[in-house]
């Protein structure tokens, strides 16, 4: 499980240091940098992939993705002071992500290379990161370190061991997730890889007429509901034979009093959605669901999952939903952070307080302050300790 989430430099991030439990809400008046802390932990998830460079060339390039305020506004916020006067913006040198968990953390620094006559003079470079055992940073505990085009590691299980050179020569748009996944010479990259790949993120479910979810959908098991939900109708039968079917059930019928849910198979292997609710003749099927009933069914089939992840991020789940449908969400989300971490962005008020109203809620209130996203109430005893790497 995450424990902390860290981040410098990104976008109106300027340094931030999140506390994460099992069941994570973040919310925020608009433009508070919601969706920020979103992409950031996306482009974390993006590391694994070997695609974190790329990421960042679509966001516009490194340089549009940093922080673009003042240097100096941090200064005695986190002791409630009033912030300084912001002086001319000095451009940062790093753009810093990271997290903390139980088992293994990691950071990653990223900036622009030397300036050269090079057309990619300005494509990202990876400048450093680190695994480290535990959630807390100290050098003994670093497994894997890398600076530059330098790798070295030791084996976990002889950290007093010296360091071992893996690469002299590591290209610095590449990460040491998709060069040194090593099961003999480093373990911890193969699991943390794995363990990072598995995050699930599910933004907007499309709920339209050609939404991918209302097509002829061809039937084979699916454990995990694609982010489209093009997979519904076989995510669900999935569920019902191999995961918790009861719970699908219950599922809909809190949500939708009397109705049920059964996949028909079709010729030609193709399966369909057949939805019955009380007082109609004949159900329903997908093309024929409103956009809140197709779109509550999706996310009964993404957090009802056989396989759950070690995180799941679902962002504003409430779209299309009427509100008398949050409450039941809630406690389906609920259920779900029983078996794995999650992390709800949303803007309503009514899911909110409904999420909040169970005891292991984590509520993240995001604020901005002179360009700068903070933690409503947080301060020096309530902000996670991080320390990021001194520079050699």
């Amino acid at each position: 499980m995450l424990t902390t989430l860290a981040i410098q430099n990104y976008r109106s991030l300027r340094d931030i240091r999140v506390p994460l439990e099992r069941l994570n809400v973040i919310t925020g008046a608009n433009g508070s940098g919601k969706s920020n802390l979103y992409k950031a932990l996306r482009l974390l998830a993006q590391t694994a992939q070997g695609g974190v460079v790329h990421a960042l060339a679509l966001e516009g390039g490194l340089d549009s993705s940093f922080w673009a305020g003042p240097e100096n506004i941090t200064k005695g916020m986190h002791r409630g002071e009033t912030p300084i006067e912001p002086t001319v913006r000095q451009r940062p040198k790093r753009l810093k992500l990271g997290f903390a968990s139980d088992e293994y953390s990691y950071l990653i620094e990223l900036g622009l290379p030397i300036p050269s006559p090079s057309l990619f003079s300005q494509d990202p470079q990876i400048k450093r990161e680190a695994i480290w055992v535990g959630n807390k940073y100290r050098p003994a505990a670093v497994l894997v370190e890398r600076r530059g085009p330098l790798v070295k590691s030791r084996a976990e299980q002889n950290k007093q061991a010296g360091w071992q050179t893996l690469s002299q020569k590591m290209q610095l748009s590449d990460s040491i997730f998709s060069e040194f996944a090593d099961p003999d010479r480093t373990p911890e990259v193969i699991k943390l890889r794995d363990s990072i790949r598995a995050w699930r993120f599910y933004d907007h479910f499309r709920s339209d007429s050609d939404a991918p979810a209302r097509q002829p959908q061809l039937g084979t098991r699916t454990p995990v509901l694609h982010h489209d939900g093009r997979d519904l109708a076989s995510a669900i039968q999935t569920i019902f034979e191999v995961g918790d079917r009861e719970g699908f059930d219950a599922a809909v019928s809190d949500a939708f009093p009397g109705a049920n849910v059964h996949i028909e198979y079709e010729c030609n292997g193709m399966f369909c959605i057949h939805f019955y609710q009380t007082g109609l003749l004949r159900p329903l099927n997908s093309a024929e669901l409103s956009d809140g009933t197709l779109r509550y069914l999706l996310l009964i089939a993404a957090l009802l999952t056989p396989r759950p992840p070690e995180l799941m991020v679902l962002n504003e789940p409430e779209t299309s939903l009427h509100p008398d449908l949050l409450p039941a969400l809630a406690r389906l989300i609920a259920r779900t952070s029983e078996q794995c971490q999650l992390w709800i962005v949303s803007h309503s008020n009514r899911l909110i307080n409904a999420i909040n109203e169970f005891e292991h809620c984590n509520l993240i209130e995001l604020d901005k302050q002179l360009g700068q996203t903070q933690i409503r109430g947080q301060d020096l005893l309530s902000t996670p300790s991080w320390h990021w790497q001194s520079r050699t």
